[in-house]
């Protein structure tokens, strides 16, 4: 008896049939059968014949045996690229990896080596080379034509066709790709979903002004260009636990990882430049400033709210592109700016603590909080700790969705002119940071109408107006270098008033004074204080005496001239001899007007 025949179940469904136009290229994502009947397992082919004798170049090759190599797992070659910051090109390839479908570009510029490093990153991604085919594979990549053209940034954020380019994600157009210069990690990655975030997290924040105005900063990122205004931050100074470092893992939960997106001041100048470039149009946390060098601190203020990096050149003498960005930073310490840069003996700029602007967040009712919700402040701080970490990623990419679904540029100019007008300021300088709090209020705002924050409207509005309010009670009104200037002497005073000032009345030599700056005289019951030139410009450092004088007029502070009023000094008669002229300031006038600074 013969034994019955078995029957071979195949597991695989039936494999669509392909007959090449040899010799060629051919790219399979799913299984198929060439024209003889055998199947092909998804990947990169070469389809050629096979070589049977020496005459080979005169045979017929419809009669020649075929031979079909495999080179690759499935690499297509969708697109060729163009990217609009240099003008570089590339090829835009699509990936099969047992993890799913990537996308990656590959620059043209890799063709002139070996291919190496591509061929790393390709392996990376889960792309697989036959070993022995790897140049036949790069030569596959190089002589693919596509007819699609995408164009590429390596900046995240607006992009010229007026798309929002994040990596992984562009919105408002399907022709422009991300395209990374260097291998790092995803800042803008994805986690839990939008509500979620806004019932842990967002819903949390409500009657916490730190933590609304941290929401806020990271989605006005995108509005910065659109309302014209200049980017810079906030800097939130409050003593170590407060919770400052809590408002911006919130903040940096609007856009992804806050673990991962969150920087931190300890860097140099060139890598606070890449940091802020990979964030451009959105948020750039820093947290403690006391970890920055403090002689640079204030340098590197001024970096950021410029919004572009020192160009630099390569070793052949040509220039590199400079780094660009805008973007409103988050950063916080337990010092202010301007008194962090002071341990290095600079003087506080009254730029730069503009540009990077002080917001309380230790002294409030919970310290950085205003409400917890009922509960303690450490289960407060926890349970958002464990919220961002959870749901984060969402909210700013659906926000600059809805911004690009409504397309109304003048209607969101009219919105921002509303709010402006609704911070009072009394010189350009606090309207520079008055535009900043309208401008994240006006992101509080638009995201609540959009439905996706659960705070009541004008919310954000009055949370930016109370802390923006808090800001011009310290500082107090007027020029921000004339009360620097004003606070300067009147410090420059009250440390060295007895040390280095005698009576300019006792007409016996005071040799207790070393490295003078003057002398005073009695006015009532007040002093006054004479004051030589250079012990003015010591005083006040880092200005010039036309603009010390100046800020002293304003005050009403130099209080004696002679007849020749120019030169804004009185002459003296000085002990043991002879005459000079100086400055005769009234220490009084400085307390008034420089108090907040």
């Amino acid at each position: 008896m013969s034994k019955p025949e078995k029957k071979v179940i195949s597991l695989r469904p039936e494999a669509p049939r392909v007959e090449p136009d040899r010799p060629c290229w051919g790219v399979y994502e799913h299984w198929v059968t060439n024209e003889k009947g055998r199947g092909l397992r998804p990947g990169v082919y070469w389809h050629g014949f096979k070589r049977t004798s020496a005459d080979d170049d005169e045979e017929d090759e419809t009669a020649r045996p075929i031979t079909d190599e495999w080179i690759a797992t499935p690499v297509t070659v969708a697109a060729r690229t163009t990217n609009t910051d240099d003008g570089s090109e590339g090829r835009f390839l699509r990936l099969v990896t047992e993890n799913g479908v990537k996308e990656w570009i590959i620059p043209m510029e890799v063709f002139g080596g070996s291919g190496e490093e591509a061929r790393r990153a390709l392996f990376g991604m889960g792309v697989i080379i036959a070993l022995k085919k790897r140049s036949q594979f790069m030569e596959y990549l190089l002589e693919q034509r596509p007819a699609e053209v995408f164009a590429t940034t390596c900046r995240p954020g607006w992009h010229e066709s007026g798309a929002f380019v994040l990596p992984g994600r562009t919105i408002g157009s399907d022709k422009v790709r991300y395209q990374s210069s260097v291998k790092g990690q995803n800042l803008f990655s994805l986690r839990g979903d939008l509500d979620g975030w806004k019932t842990e997290v967002a819903a949390k924040c409500v009657g916490n002004p730190v933590l609304t105005l941290a929401i806020g900063c990271a989605l006005a990122g995108p509005l910065l260009s659109l309302v014209g205004v200049l980017g810079g931050g906030v800097h939130l100074v409050g003593d170590s636990s407060s919770g400052k470092s809590l408002a911006q893992l919130i903040g940096s939960s609007v856009w992804g990882d806050p673990g991962i997106f969150a920087a931190s001041w300890d860097m140099t100048k060139g890598g606070l430049e890449i940091e802020a470039s990979s964030r451009n149009d959105t948020m750039l946390p820093l947290d403690e400033i006391k970890r920055a060098d403090p002689k640079r601190v204030q340098e590197m203020a001024y970096s950021l709210a410029n919004g572009q990096g020192k160009g630099t050149m390569t070793r052949d003498r040509e220039a590199r592109g400079k780094l660009s960005w805008r973007l409103l930073a988050l950063s916080s310490g337990e010092r202010s700016l301007s008194e962090h840069a002071a341990i290095s003996g600079n003087a506080a700029h009254a730029g730069a603590e503009l540009r990077m602007v002080d917001v309380n967040a230790g002294t409030r009712t919970h310290r950085a909080f205003d409400e917890l919700h009922g509960l303690e402040g450490a289960d407060f701080h926890r349970l958002l700790t464990v919220a961002v970490g959870s749901h984060h990623g969402h909210i700013g990419p659906v926000f600059v969705e809805q911004l690009i679904a409504s397309n109304d540029t003048p209607g969101l100019l009219a919105d921002f002119a509303g709010i402006r007008a609704q911070f009072i300021e009394d010189n350009a300088q606090a309207g520079r940071v008055a535009d900043r709090f309208a401008v994240i209020a006006l992101a509080g705002e638009m995201a609540i109408a959009y439905g996706l924050l659960p705070w009541a409207p004008g919310s954000a509005l009055a949370d930016c107006q109370l802390l923006y309010g808090e800001w011009l009670s310290r500082v107090g009104s007027g020029n921000a270098e004339d009360r620097q200037i004003l606070a300067g002497i009147h410090d420059f005073i009250d440390k060295h008033g007895s040390s280095r000032f005698s009576d300019v009345n006792d007409q016996t030599p005071d040799t207790k004074v070393f490295n003078r700056a003057g002398y005073w005289e009695s006015a009532g019951t007040n002093r006054l204080y004479l004051f030589n030139k250079s012990s003015l410009i010591e005083a006040a450092h880092g200005y010039g005496l036309a603009r010390i004088i100046k800020a002293l007029e304003g005050a009403k502070a130099l209080t004696k001239f002679d007849a020749d009023r120019a030169r804004r000094t009185k002459n003296y008669r000085i002990p043991g001899g002879g005459q000079s002229r100086l400055y005769v300031i009234d220490p009084t006038t400085l307390d008034n007007e420089g108090a907040g600074a």
